[in-house]
């Protein structure tokens, strides 16, 4: 059984010494956003593992010369190629559902005056003043 990656449970003394840093080190990297840890009631810091491999690759950039800045935007560009991947994710497996399960009863047409509308198949598009409008992405 693995421990979730993500479980904040380290205290700031214990994820300073899995990092291989100092716990103030730890507290000024939070103070500028590059690892938030969780708090637990009391305001305490919690660490999470993610929070370690975080810390141990902002120690390993700062050793190669790149700034705090720079660190701080690396780490969101990175966050946000993992958010958009997850997203990517989420559209081929619906796409690949839709493709699996085709609702024959949606179809859309252009109604008469240039509006969308949903039809059964084999309709089509009343007058205006009858047609329903609907618009569903």
């Amino acid at each position: 059984m693995a421990i979730d990656a993500t479980l904040p449970i380290y205290v700031i003394s214990v994820a300073a010494e899995l990092a291989d840093m100092h716990p103030q080190t730890l507290r000024q990297y939070d103070r500028l956003g590059l690892v938030t840890p969780s708090r637990a009631p009391g305001r305490a810091r919690r660490y999470s593992q993610r929070d370690v491999t975080t810390l141990r690759e902002v120690q390993r950039l700062s050793q190669e010369g790149v700034s705090l800045e720079g660190i701080r935007r690396i780490l969101q560009l990175e966050n946000q190629v993992t958010a958009l991947q997850y997203r990517v994710q989420e559209l081929t497996d619906e796409l690949a559902s839709r493709r699996r399960h085709p609702d024959s009863s949606r179809v859309f047409a252009a109604g008469l005056a240039g509006d969308v509308v949903t039809l059964a198949r084999g309709q089509r598009p009343r007058p205006r003043s009858q047609a329903m409008v609907v618009w569903r992405p």
